[in-house]
């Protein structure tokens, strides 16, 4: 079984092909998974593998070790272009999400005031207020919408809640107001012999159709690099995922980020 890619709470940093030099925050455990999605083409692999021992990290011990690291960076002269949180999960389901966004922006403002703060989120904790409200506060909040439609999105990115609706989310996704940058991940293959397909004309025209109600700032359209548990999956070729974004931004005018 594909296992957990993560084994420290700060990792890092890595090159991020949408992102530049990160230094990753896992708010996940560091030997399991905690996610509300279980998507065929997650990296850190199935949730099956389980939520490990180690539990979620404590707020006080993320911003010791944060701290740690940036102040070592800073001596290094090591070059960050950003942090972000990601790691084995969804990081906004941590209890102290919203607190750890404010050591974190702390923290970044005294040791590298030009770094941008990031969160890569899949879109399932916008119903809380607090966490809408945390997300806002940071540089860049990558919010998960691989599909307008409930099928598609029940097959690729499996949310675990059954009451998931896309509906939803684009509604969530539109009350930030423009602030929001979307992600969507373009691949296809299939699980269980059931063809998963993001990528037809009919899940662009209604993507294209979301992207409009939301009004993002940005979508980052990005296609699989890794191995990923849905072995069938396939990459999208660069030129394929160019012809998608050159069409959001001619039918929205919306600026579209391709990595491929």
């Amino acid at each position: 079984m594909q296992r957990v890619l993560f084994h420290e709470t700060i990792f890092g940093p890595i090159h991020s092909r949408r992102l530049g030099s990160s230094l990753g925050v896992n708010l996940s455990p560091t030997d399991g998974k905690v996610c509300s999605f279980d998507c065929l083409y997650c990296e850190a692999g199935y949730n099956a593998q389980g939520p490990g021992t180690t539990g979620l990290p404590r707020r006080e011990e993320v911003a010791r070790l944060l701290e740690a690291k940036l102040q070592s960076m800073k001596a290094d002269g090591t070059p960050l272009d950003v942090i972000t949180f990601s790691g084995n999960g969804e990081p906004t389901m941590h209890p102290d999400f919203g607190g750890i966004i404010d050591d974190t922006i702390a923290l970044r403002d005294r040791y590298f005031p030009e770094v941008k703060i990031s969160v890569l989120s899949n879109s399932t904790r916008l119903h809380r207020p607090d966490v809408v409200e945390a997300l806002k506060r940071v540089d860049n909040n990558i919010l998960k919408l691989d599909s307008a439609f409930d099928s598609t999105a029940s097959l690729l990115d499996r949310p675990v809640d059954s009451r998931y609706s896309t509906a939803d989310v684009i509604e969530s996704l539109r009350a930030f107001d423009g602030q929001a940058i979307v992600q969507t991940m373009i691949t296809r293959g299939e699980h269980d012999g059931i063809a998963v397909d993001n990528s037809t004309d009919s899940e662009i025209d209604a993507l294209i159709e979301a992207y409009r109600t939301i009004r993002p700032r940005e979508v980052m359209i990005y296609t699989i690099d890794r191995p990923t548990p849905e072995r069938s999956l396939q990459r999208v070729s660069r030129e394929e995922l160019d012809r998608i974004a050159g069409r959001i931004t001619a039918e929205t005018g919306i600026t579209v980020q391709v990595s491929g």
